[in-house]
């Protein structure tokens, strides 16, 4: 567009210079203008419009499905951050406020009838909206009416089959095909009409075998149930008892359809291939229907089977056979192993019997917890650890139950202290036979849980890895008896620590303070030295931080370990130091009479007069870092204010670099350097003048 502007002034340029015509230099000027407009229309225009969002639905997913399909709904609105509102069928779904211009939403499709639906998408602020299709898709379902297991339908029951439909065409009639396929592989079809609502919705319900031609349930088995071949699907089952698992006690109940009137069968129960049980009975009516055996109390738990066989001339013989199988599986027992503390226990196995006779074991896990299943009864439940006996209880049993086994297993409390009494932390214990290691806690206190008590355990102590005490424990019984807590003490011996403080001569230290700390904590002693600088501890076992003070400044610090008796020498090389601060001027010259301030923090500040040769001198000073002022000529501020760290006597130069000592007054030194030039000057225009005349 630049070049174009351009052009159209160098054709403004040619016009004067060449003497175009008025009417000319028009044409070619609306010329230049339309082709300005026409470059804005193809650049500027798209980008503008591409710029500016529009509401509309990007995408559904999915774009169709039955009611109940969760949507997501991808779209645009005009409106940054604008509010918008979802509709299907033009009812309110969702809503929300788009992420700048992007709207992500999601809906449930609610009961409606199949076909395309409308979805719309609505900026509340433009009032603009976007529409899109959903197409909703009929679903089938079937079900039985099956009882919760382990109770089961019997032969010569009748099944109710329910269908239901959702998302069907409204006002319709749906013909359902119920066909059902029984365990003899034979298939049975019942039409059942369902109308559809206005809302797509139909159910009906029908009888097997009633509704159905020729159909029983005169046989054992899973019978398979299919709605128009392959729009859903179901399945019950058949058997000869009301229930898969009985106790003991209870009656089980056993009814056989399909046979002849007075037709006499045998009725047998077997165990692990034992008869337990065999009856004959007359069927009446075609039916057998017994209830005249009860799980005896001494069944065992495993799984029985009953089989129905005919006995009569003419027999009728089933396929499949009325055979079918039971379960007496006890009822749930869990048991918490715990010790005598009252703590759970695990790996603590459970071995349950019944007259002497072996039923069932397990093994806690790490809450202690061990089941088992057991039938109703009394039983005999021993409990070992670590392959040992740790205690036997009577278990009655009537039902599903929890209970606490307590075991004889013991807590060990172990207890350090020193000689004072004082309770000991982090002290390592090692524990054989069970090979595990304690660390005593801010009490002093560490626990072993869950130990045999009837065998020897050998504690070895420990601190900072150096071994103090080895304690033999024969048994953890007080006067024979197992206890829930058995506990111990182990006392850290008291050992010396004797230390010499010596200054930065090498002279003895008097009255400083020795601080000893245990490194861990806890521990604490503190001592003044004596006049031979000498502090003596009756100290525990351990390692200890030895700090030494003077006027309350640490003056050293260093680590022992206390594992011996221990002689600790310690110089305080900072202490009692002779400084000499030596003021000078510019030129190094001693400037006496000036005031100088030493300060050491922690300690009051202390001043002196520089004398002829320029020195202030300070003793029975603490090293360190030491600040120091000088005050010329009663300043009120410093002139000069330095830090030294400072560790030996010495003596300090400072030197004043802003005056200079001339004929014992102090002076300026810029201003003699003004006055130094100044004569300079003169004496060299003097030479000059006295040149120039001797010249002339």
């Amino acid at each position: 567009m630049v070049p174009v502007i351009e052009m159209f002034a160098n054709l403004n340029g040619m016009a004067e210079g060449r003497h175009l015509t008025k009417s000319l230099l028009i044409k070619i000027r609306h010329l230049s203008l339309l082709f300005l407009v026409l470059m804005f229309t193809v650049t500027v225009l798209p980008f503008w419009m591409e710029a500016k969002a529009e509401t509309r639905i990007i995408s559904l997913t999915p774009p169709s499905g039955p009611v109940g399909t969760t949507v997501l709904l991808s779209g645009n609105i005009s409106t940054e951050n604008g509010l918008y509102v979802v509709q299907f069928d033009e009812i309110n779904v969702t809503s929300g406020k788009a992420k700048g211009y992007e709207v992500n939403a999601s809906f449930d499709v609610a009961t409606t009838f199949a076909g395309y639906h409308n979805v719309i998408l609505i900026d509340l602020t433009e009032e603009e909206n976007a529409t899109t299709t959903f197409q909703v898709s009929t679903s089938y379902s079937l079900e039985t009416d099956m009882p919760e297991p382990p109770a089961q339908r019997q032969e010569g029951d009748n099944i109710h089959i329910s269908i239901n439909i959702t998302g069907g065409k409204k006002n319709e009639t749906f013909t359902a095909n119920i066909t059902v396929q029984a365990s003899t592989n034979n298939s049975y079809t019942n039409l059942v009409d369902i109308p559809i609502s206005n809302i797509g919705n139909g159910n009906a319900t029908t009888i097997y075998p009633t509704d159905f031609a020729a159909a029983s349930t005169n046989f054992t088995g899973e019978y398979k149930v299919f709605l128009n071949e392959t729009l859903a699907s179901g399945i019950f089952s058949i058997g000869l008892t009301d229930s898969t698992e009985y106790h003991r006690f209870q009656i089980v109940d056993v009814k056989a359809t399909g046979y002849a009137q007075n037709e006499n069968v045998t009725i047998t129960v077997s165990f692990e291939e034992d008869v337990v049980h065999s009856k004959n009975v007359t069927a009446e009516e075609g039916m057998i229907h017994y209830t005249n055996w009860t799980i005896p109390s001494d069944a065992s738990m495993g799984t029985y089977t009953l089989n129905i066989t005919s006995i009569s001339p003419n027999a009728t013989f089933k396929n499949p056979t009325d055979t079918q199988n039971f379960s007496v599986p006890g009822f749930a027992i869990n048991i918490t192993t715990k010790n005598l503390a009252k703590e759970p226990v695990p790996s603590v196995t459970v071995e349950v019997s019944e007259n002497a006779i072996h039923i069932a074991n397990a093994t806690s896990d790490l809450d202690g917890l061990a089941t088992v299943m057991l039938e109703i009864g009394n039983y005999t439940s021993k409990a070992k650890f670590r392959e040992k006996d740790v205690g036997e209880c009577w278990i009655n049993v009537t039902g599903a139950m929890s209970l606490d086994f307590i075991c004889d297993i013991t807590n060990l409390r172990v207890l350090t202290m020193d000689e004072a009494g004082v309770r000991i932390p982090e002290v390592k214990i090692y524990v054989t036979s069970v090979n595990q290691t304690l660390s005593t806690d801010i009490n002093g206190m560490a626990v072993a849980h869950s130990l045999l008590p009837n065998i020897t355990y050998v504690l070895n102590a420990s601190r900072y890895g150096e071994q103090f005490n080895v304690t033999t424990i024969p048994r953890l019984l007080v006067n024979g008896a197992v206890v829930a807590w058995f506990t111990i003490n182990i006392t850290c011996p008291t050992l010396t620590l004797k230390v010499d403080v010596a200054d930065a001569k090498g002279q003895p230290l008097v009255n400083a303070v020795v601080k000893v700390h245990e490194l861990m904590g806890g521990l604490y002693y503190e001592q003044n030295t004596t006049s031979e600088g000498v502090a003596v501890f009756d100290s525990t076992f351990g390692r200890f931080d030895v700090e030494i003070y003077a006027r309350g400044v640490k003056l050293n610090e260093t680590e022992v370990d206390l594992f011996q008796d221990q002689n600790l020498s310690i110089l305080c090389k900072l202490y009692d130091l002779t400084v000499s601060i030596k003021v000078a001027d510019y030129f190094g010259q001693p400037i006496s009479n000036a005031n100088v301030t030493l300060q050491r923090e922690g300690l009051p500040s202390r001043s002196s007069q520089t004398q002829s040769d320029g020195k202030a001198t300070f003793t029975n000073l603490i090293g360190g870092n030491l600040r120091i002022a000088v005050y010329l000529n009663d300043q009120m501020q410093p002139c000069v204010s330095k830090t030294f760290s400072v560790d030996e006597s010495t003596t300090i130069e400072i030197k004043i670099q802003k005056f200079v000592l001339l004929a014992g007054i102090l002076v300026e030194t810029s201003q003699l350097t003004t006055a130094l030039t100044i004569i300079v000057t003169i004496m060299l225009i003097l030479l000059l003048e006295i040149y120039r005349r001797k010249k002339s």
